[in-house]
């Protein structure tokens, strides 16, 4: 198969459920290949294993057969052809409603902010009738030279994590393209769009009307500062049938929005907490981000200091990074952008400082902005304003900046069943019942001492509808060293109570994506993903991201 000589990785993997081996398989993979896939159907699961080059997305390599999920082929939400129906209103010359997302309040949703009475004054209308009632004369567009983060600002709902995680999009063409088909338009128009998402583990195509919810003549939601231009509002929409209502896009975080954008690695970074990372640390780690296209996004503490213009408890977009000189020393300034479209931050470095004034006409022509929600700060300031920092990336490069590493990518979907394989968590007697995954890494990349080398993504999955109405079960993954000699098959409660986890947390974790990252040495292992109480059924996806050397 290779050749004398050809460096590989080899990585065996064993899964085990119910008492018996499901399957094994051992994979040499050559390391001047660019891609080897190998898809193995075990119980009506599927193991997806992935070798490529690090500027390939891995999560999305498993599709490349064009299978149902895949992004040339995304699954159909609420089982809707976008392409039929539009067909079929054209051929009968009418307008796509979306009963599965009707104009009315059930689509609302409960919206703690608008009484029953304020409801009512609401008033669904297709952008070409709401440009009539604003008294224009322009014709809707879906977009006008492209897609960027100036075209749109925030509504009433409390959605900007979703709307800076738009704007931090649009800086990756590819992802955007993938997100939001870009052959959309109102030509040959049958009031009917469509937009993809990653959904827990697939991609999928979510098909909706364009009547959107106005007040007082303006669009309630997102808006377009351009006045006849509909994407953002439109992606807003499809984005809220996603998640079940508007009132479901409240409060949630950029890395959510980030995950059903890309599929990718998240990670949150924590300037403000006692054990955060220097700001020399977090200036090199979006440095790396940044080199590795990745989305970024910050949120303000909720204490922030309502006269330093930043708003409280609010989520901004990360656009850029640039070092200045000033009196012969380099200044790192961090970009960042309110989705209001207003509200800036007016200390160092903003738009009206002084500061400006002291470095070249060159530098201050390239970097100043108008007064347009976006604006700069001195990396220090940025480090003591914001208590998060959302980095999501295709692959973990980011993590050490190693643009021409690879990794291997394994994703499972499973389950725990109630009586047959969710055992809880160490501390019961059932543990040993929980899906046990078996690696073994061969090869290590450690350059430095700490470089991570694995990094695991444990999400729970809703039984059906959205991701509001899933029930968050406390759940953690925990990873055990096999001794060389231990038999094949499934380890046993035995194991557990004479061997001590290399990795397990005290603490179990809500959310809906847990991420963790490890450096593990060459020898073989298990994962056990677990929930804190045995007995309970849910479904999960399990991806594991191994490091490799080049």
């Amino acid at each position: 198969m290779f050749r004398v000589g050809t460096p590989v990785l080899c990585i065996t993997l064993s899964i085990y459920k119910r008492g018996c081996v499901l399957h094994m398989s051992h994979l040499a993979i050559s390391r001047r290949d660019q891609l080897v896939v190998t898809v193995h159907r075990i119980c009506r699961k599927t193991l997806i294993i992935i070798m490529a080059k690090s500027e390939t997305c891995l999560v999305n390599l498993h599709y490349q057969d064009g299978s149902e999920g895949s992004p040339s082929n995304p699954a159909k939400f609420k089982n809707q052809d976008f392409a039929q129906i539009k067909a079929d209103c054209l051929h009968k010359g009418e307008l796509f409603v979306d009963n599965e997302f009707p104009p009315n309040g059930l689509s609302l949703g409960d919206l703690p902010d608008m009484s029953s009475s304020q409801e009512s004054e609401v008033k669904w209308l297709r952008p070409a009738n709401l440009l009539r009632k604003q008294g224009k004369k322009d014709q809707p567009a879906f977009s006008k030279d492209g897609m960027s983060r100036f075209d749109f600002g925030q509504g009433d709902v409390g959605n900007c994590w979703f709307l800076s995680a738009i704007s931090a999009l649009t800086f990756q063409e590819n992802l955007m393209a993938q997100v939001v088909p870009m052959d959309q338009s109102f030509e040959n128009y049958a009031g009917i769009f469509h937009f993809r998402f990653w959904w827990f583990g697939k991609w999928v195509d979510v098909v909706i009307d364009d009547n959107l919810p106005t007040k007082n003549k303006q669009l309630l939601f997102a808006s377009s500062k351009c006045g006849n231009e509909f994407w953002a509002p439109l992606l807003e929409k499809a984005y809220a049938k996603l998640c079940g209502s508007y009132a479901n896009l409240r409060g949630w975080s950029s890395s959510d929005a980030f995950k059903d954008f890309t599929g990718g690695v998240n990670q949150i970074y924590y300037p403000t907490e006692p054990n955060a990372p220097s700001c020399d640390e977090l200036w090199l780690t979006l440095s790396r981000a940044t080199k590795c296209k990745s989305l970024i996004c910050s949120s303000t503490k909720k204490d922030a200091m309502a006269n330093n213009g930043l708003v409280m408890r609010h989520a901004y977009s990360v656009t850029g990074i640039t070092e200045v000189e000033l009196n012969a020393s380099k200044v790192r300034l961090v970009r960042v952008m309110n989705p209001w479209g207003r509200r800036e931050w007016n200390g160092k470095w903003s738009d009206k400082s002084d500061l400006w004034d002291k470095v070249s006409p060159e530098v201050k022509k390239k970097c100043f902005d108008r007064d347009d929600g976006e604006f700069w700060m001195q990396m220090e300031d940025f480090c003591s304003c914001f208590a998060k920092v959302y980095i999501c990336c295709e692959t973990p490069n980011f993590l050490d900046g190693d643009l021409k590493c690879q990794w291997n990518c394994m994703i499972y979907d499973d389950s725990w069943v109630a009586g047959t394989s969710a055992g809880g968590n160490v501390k019961h007697s059932t543990f040993a019942t929980n899906p046990q995954y078996r690696i073994r890494v061969t090869v290590i990349d450690k350059k430095e001492p700490g470089d991570k080398n694995i990094v695991l993504s444990l999400m729970q999955k809703p039984h059906q509808g959205n991701r509001i109405e899933i029930h968050r079960h406390k759940t953690t993954l925990t990873i055990y060293k096999i001794p060389p000699g231990t038999p094949q098959g499934r380890l046993q409660q035995d194991f557990f109570q004479r061997n001590r986890p290399v990795k397990a947390e005290k603490t179990y974790s809500t959310r809906r994506d847990l991420i963790e990252l490890h450096s593990l040495e060459p020898g073989e292992y298990v994962i056990i993903p677990s929930t804190n109480e045995p007995n309970i059924t849910a479904d999960f996806t399990l991806t594991v991201y191994t490091k490799t050397d080049e």
